[in-house]
């Protein structure tokens, strides 16, 4: 075991001599350049084709179809997102503090990435660490690192194009262990963690600055003022997506009681079935207490049969709507399913609908995302109010949506920090402001010293002094 430490911490020194050299002898267009290698290396047409059956292949998670769109539009919108930022020299000059802003690299980045996305997830941290003038490993999960090595000799074939030093990106070769992981979140300059909570707690606890990631259980509400078909469609697209291995897929939807049997008509023309035997589906999603490995991130095919539902449910059934109206630890359709099952809670009311949204949320998943699918925005002010939430999704198919899209303003990214409330150092999508920190030049300015008058008379005015 200690050979396999000692190696971890040969490539973390050879990855520290790479990006020491990456950037003294750096450049905005060199970042960009290295950047635009990795992206390419993923989005080739025919590398994301093999990437993503690589990926179902070894990990037996998601579809095909479904990875390679998530390849090619997670990296396109990360490139958007980055094509016009400054990462390299002064960043930021303002004359009125006096103060001058210079970006400096991190240094070399540990990335822990999970098997549900074993290529867009570790492109997606290569490309915003190059950009900003760092090095990466990454230390995917066992299932992932087939698809991990392939990534990485794409992105060392168009390294080789351009003259980049391969020692840039390295990722801790399988057989994974926690041994080998934790060497590397003790021995890096910054750990970015997306996928298992214990993996997050070991990098919050590694003496190594950390951005990791919560939990995600998203629940959407559809109130009374909602146009059902378009939003059972758009649940739907995001539900069965990459057959819900996205943390932002819908695990639950609380509909209000004035519209719940339309909305349910509604589903079932999207392809949802509605299933009223909870205990049943429990019993088979989670016969040991644990979830199914042959219903995780399956087919709607497979998934039917493993819950023992064939022939009961129409043959165009795409997901599995479960009514239930229990929350927590002794109701485990309340919390993550990652398959095409969702719960389905009745409310009397938007009021009620938002207290569901908040028990379900405190349960797991706060902090992370909830949705709403309403025509009155003023809810969605009301929701996020109420709820420990980091983003409220409005209208829109929710996975989709939650790590960037072409028509939202968020960036593009594959983890999403939860605050506080989900035990994270972060809010806000991870993007590239996170593989990056400054050097604040400070120049002295006129004084602006305030009188203790101007500072205290209005609160004197009506305490008293």
């Amino acid at each position: 075991m200690s050979d396999d430490i000692d190696a971890v911490k040969a490539m973390i020194a050879r990855a520290r001599t790479a990006q020491t050299e990456y950037e003294n002898a750096g450049s905005q267009a060199r970042y960009d350049k290295a950047a635009a290698a990795a992206a390419w290396a993923i989005m080739e047409p025919g590398r994301n084709r093999e990437l993503a059956e690589l990926a179902v292949k070894t990990t037996g998670l998601g579809n095909v179809p479904d990875k390679i769109i998530k390849n090619h539009r997670k990296t396109l919108g990360l490139m958007r997102d980055i094509a016009d930022v400054k990462s390299y020299g002064i960043i930021r000059e303002d004359a009125a503090t006096g103060i001058t802003e210079i970006a400096r690299p991190i240094g070399v980045i540990g990335a822990v990435v999970p098997s549900t996305n074993p290529g867009a997830t570790p492109a997606n941290n290569i490309i915003n660490a190059l950009k900003c003038g760092n090095a990466i490993i990454l230390s995917p999960s066992p299932k992932g690192v087939p698809t991990c090595e392939r990534l990485l000799e794409h992105i060392y074939a168009e390294f080789a194009k351009i003259g980049e030093n391969p020692d840039l990106v390295q990722m801790i070769p399988g057989p994974g262990s926690k041994e080998k992981t934790q060497a590397l979140l003790e021995n890096t300059d910054t750990i970015v963690v997306t996928g298992s909570q214990n993996n997050v707690r070991r990098a919050y606890t590694s003496g190594t600055p950390a951005l990791a990631v919560g939990a995600g259980n998203v629940t959407v509400i559809v109130d009374e003022t909602a146009d059902l078909a378009v939003a059972a469609e758009k649940i739907r697209a995001s539900k069965t997506f990459d057959n819900a291995t996205s943390c932002s897929s819908e695990n639950a939807v609380v509909v209000v009681d004035a519209i719940y049997d339309d909305f349910v008509t509604a589903m079932a023309d999207a392809g949802g079935a509605l299933i009223r035997d909870e205990g049943r589906v429990v019993k088979m999603l989670w016969p040991d207490g644990h979830l199914a490995r042959n219903a995780i991130a399956q087919d709607a095919d497979k998934l039917i049969k493993a819950l023992g539902l064939e022939g009961e449910v129409a043959d165009d059934t795409e997901y599995l709507a479960v009514e239930t109206a229990g929350i927590g630890p002794d109701h485990p359709l309340s919390g993550e399913k990652l398959s095409r099952v969702l719960a389905l809670y009745r409310a009397r009311d938007f009021e009620d609908a938002v207290a569901i949204t908040r028990q379900i949320q405190l349960h797991l998943g706060a902090g992370h995302s909830v949705g709403l699918h309403s025509s009155q925005d003023d809810r969605a002010i009301t929701l996020g109010q109420a709820v420990p939430t980091s983003r409220v999704i409005v209208n829109q198919a929710h996975c989709f949506a939650t790590g960037g899209a072409f028509n939202n303003g968020l960036p593009f990214s594959l983890s999403m920090g939860c605050g506080s409330w989900g035990g994270n150092s972060i809010d806000e999508n991870l993007h590239w402001t996170h593989f990056m920190q400054t050097t604040k030049i400070v120049r002295e300015i006129p004084s602006r010293e305030p009188a203790v008058e101007d500072i205290f008379a209005s609160y004197w005015a009506e305490a008293g002094k």
